[in-house]
């Protein structure tokens, strides 16, 4: 299927100690050219030196497109302006995973299984006793998920993976809820078969069982967007490591597990995180948010700007914008007012305007807006990488199947360049 839109195109050259190669070359649905270097080693004995994988195509994907220098965007070649405004998470999911928009009755079944799946197994409420009250929800969330395959082992790939697909979609917003209700110490509150997926995942967090919680449909649609906007982002740190384990065959739930362990770093799902730990820094040292401008201007600092930029887009981050109009919106109608989120509109402002962040294309990217509208709607900063894993889960389920039923698909195995001692001679112990 993948080789389908790849086409074969002319060859390239590498000259190495003085014997040229031919090495083949393909191009893309979107015109991406990528040299295949499979045979190389093979061919040459030498192996490509790529650290942190940033020029190597690890896979060929029909899910996502990225064009980092126009700002572009797509889930299965749609962009993602049109899908955040027409679209809702529980359909996104469904175009991820499945790879087309659903009919009614399609979109009816998916919702009926999510809704229906909802609960987890009573027995894995003991886990959560087990976690000290200062456990990080995402700890908790890998380690829960990893013991869904104890709950739902696998018989067979093809017989079970579309069943706990949905088991894993509509458990995770249960298990991330609990997760939130245990480190605060509060009674769990059970999944509602009534209410949006998005909905229902606001309810389990906020709602307390002795009193009666409605959502309000600005969080609601709020958590919605965010959702969308993060349901995938192609070959990223915490998507490569649900292939990397998948490809060993591993079941789903533990793949997943892996992928959620890798976003919880702070260079990854965490940075969202650290803007509202930097906007407490500013706000801690008076608010005086124009010097922080100056630092981060500043060759000398070693201070940074936390959400501005973005590895992958050189122009403005397409999520970023959708979401500076969610932010305003939300705002606006939850009546925030927040010295620190003041602070982040002054921050956006002049970055937006100041020539230094334009010649550098140091734009507020999806982190900072997310940050700002996760703390507005009352989300806590420990939660914030949990509700990105929510969003993510779609997109890490969607390359997990594209991986496994890719025809021949290997192991994933990279190479390194050994560069520790060479031979040496053992020593006695009463010698050295």
């Amino acid at each position: 299927m993948e080789n389908e839109k790849m086409t074969l195109t002319k060859t390239a050259k590498l000259v190495l100690q003085e014997q040229e190669y031919e090495l083949p070359t393909f191009t893309g649905s979107e015109g991406e050219v990528g040299i295949d270097i499979s045979q190389l080693r093979s061919k040459t004995g030498a192996i490509t030196a790529d650290s942190g994988y940033g020029n190597t195509g690890s896979c060929q994907s029909a899910i996502t497109f990225i064009d980092g220098e126009k700002g572009i965007l797509r889930y299965r070649g749609y962009p993602i302006e049109e899908l955040a405004e027409k679209s809702n998470f529980t359909e996104v999911s469904y175009l991820l995973i499945f790879g087309h928009l659903p009919n009614k009755k399609e979109l009816e079944k998916f919702q009926f299984g999510l809704t229906h799946h909802s609960l987890i197994h009573e027995d894995m409420k003991k886990f959560y006793e087990g976690f000290p009250p200062t456990a990080h929800p995402m700890g908790i969330l890998s380690s829960m998920v990893s013991s869904l395959s104890a709950f739902y082992p696998e018989a067979g790939y093809n017989a079970d993976v579309e069943l706990n697909i949905i088991r894993l979609l509509s458990k995770l917003k249960t298990i991330a809820a609990f997760s939130y209700k245990k480190s605060i110490g509060q009674p769990y509150v059970y999944p509602r078969n009534d209410l949006s997926y998005s909905a229902d995942m606001l309810h389990m967090m906020f709602a307390v069982p002795s009193e009666v919680y409605e959502v309000p449909k600005v969080l609601e649609e709020a958590l919605d967007l965010l959702l969308i906007l993060h349901a995938d982002h192609e070959q990223n740190c915490s998507t490569s490591t649900v292939r990397m384990v998948g490809s060993s065959e591993a079941n789903l739930f533990a793949s997943i597990s892996a992928g959620i362990c890798a976003l919880w770093g702070p260079l990854h799902g965490g940075a969202n995180q650290q803007v509202i730990t930097m906007l407490e820094k500013i706000r801690d040292d008076g608010g005086d948010y124009k010097k922080y401008i100056n630092l981060a201007k500043d060759k000398e600092s070693k201070f940074k700007l936390m959400g501005f930029g973005h590895r992958v887009y050189k122009n403005f981050d397409p999520r970023a914008k959708i979401l500076k109009a969610s932010a305003d919106k939300v705002l606006e109608q939850l009546g925030v007012k927040d010295p620190m989120l003041d602070i982040a509109k002054n921050l956006e402002e002049i970055a937006l305007k100041d020539p230094f962040f334009i010649e550098r294309k140091l734009y507020p990217n999806v982190d900072f807006y997310s940050g700002i509208i996760y703390r507005a709607m009352g989300i806590p900063t420990n939660m914030f990488t949990v509700m990105f894993a929510l969003g993510r889960l779609p997109g890490w389920i969607a390359q997990w199947k594209e991986m496994r039923e890719t025809p021949g698909a290997r192991i994933y195995r990279p190479r390194q360049i050994y560069v520790g001692e060479t031979t040496r001679s053992y020593v006695a112990l009463e010698k050295r």
